[in-house]
């Protein structure tokens, strides 16, 4: 048994919390909102979040960061990507030199461009930290329905042991040293959903969906490759497996916000009624701009800014999109004959 200390207690935090002790470790959930935490110490379940979902007793909720920071084995940081700097710097009295710190958020920090391994290290440079992503909606990971994810570490020993800390039955965790791809893939892949949801919000079909999926991967592999990650990172859990699973799924914020845009709501009006952190809208920036500081071709993320800051309709971003000039898939590939 480990001692964990799990910052943030959305749907997200709740359910890691939950795998945590299904399989013996010992958690404690912090939240700076005072009637969440009295809410689910009373009755034991996210009702808005994860509806039917019940927690262990064993599970101990709190405002108390100190309580929630010091003297455990590994501190998971839950907080949507938007909070992830300020409670990082919130947390730093708390936090020993080689604490370890597993970032579970999605996103990139648009005034810095910095991943959120980089923002946390930034504000915590006394911490080890590491991250866990993959294709991994918070509504199945409560309800332990299947599912495999990564733990990406520069170092070895530490992404075992996160692997360790969360591997279960029915939460599969493998291991990856490309910390950069992992980040990348799994903050592009919210802008890319948006663009499916507005797909569907339109009517389009499958065939749509499987195209913007497969686009957007290309996309998100060219910038993750020119900012250093390996490209195989991109056709994995984090990169492919991500981008699927948020561009289908119905427990997908990212897809919902981009399903009612394409049905006619503004941005602003779409992302109060998914009543969440729609962390695409606040990466779609950030991967344009990194798009443009690398030299990188990215027409989705381009037409989805386009949609959410410069008011463009959403039917003339998909035409835009489909008679683009004509080119080759793969530019490596040569024709043998022309």
């Amino acid at each position: 048994m480990i001692k964990v200390g799990v910052i943030g207690a959305g749907s997200w935090g709740t359910a890691l919390a939950i795998q945590l002790d299904s399989v013996g470790q010992d958690v404690t959930v912090w939240s700076i909102i005072e009637d969440e935490i009295k809410f689910l110490n009373e009755k034991r379940e996210h009702i808005e979040k994860l509806p039917g979902v019940k927690i262990s007793e064993k599970i101990k909720f709190t405002t108390d960061l100190e309580e929630t920071c010091r003297d455990k084995d590994m501190i998971v940081l839950a907080v949507p990507s938007v909070f992830t700097r300020k409670t990082a710097a919130s947390m730093k009295e708390f936090v020993r030199y080689g604490q370890l710190i597993v970032s579970v958020a999605k996103g990139i920090e648009e005034s810095t461009l910095m991943t959120l391994e980089e923002v946390i290290k930034e504000e915590l440079p006394q911490a080890e930290v590491a991250v866990l992503c993959g294709p991994s909606h918070a509504e199945e990971v409560g309800r332990a329905l299947p599912t495999a994810v990564v733990a990406g570490s520069r170092k070895k020993s530490v992404a075992e042991f996160v692997q360790s800390a969360f591997m279960g039955d029915k939460f599969r965790v493998y291991t990856s040293p490309d910390v950069l791809g992992m980040e990348i893939g799994s903050s592009l892949k919210n802008v890319i959903a948006l663009a499916a949801g507005m797909a569907d919000g339109l009517g389009c079909g499958d065939n749509t969906k499987a195209a913007l999926i497969t686009r957007g991967i290309a996309e998100i592999t060219r910038l993750a490759v020119a900012m250093g990650a390996c490209p195989e990172t991109l056709q994995g859990l984090t990169g492919i497996g991500d981008l699927i699973v948020t561009c289908a799924s119905v427990h997908s914020r990212n897809r919902k916000a981009g399903y009612l845009m394409g049905q006619g709501k503004t941005m602003k009006e779409a992302t109060e009624e998914v009543q969440m952190v729609v962390e695409g809208v606040y990466s779609a920036k950030a991967a344009l701009l990194l798009a443009k500081k690398y030299d990188v071709d990215m027409p989705i993320v381009e037409a989805v800014n386009k949609v959410l800051f410069e008011d463009h309709p959403v039917k003339e971003a998909v035409n835009e999109l489909m008679i683009r000039d004509g080119r080759i898939e793969h530019n490596h590939l040569k024709f043998p004959m022309e």
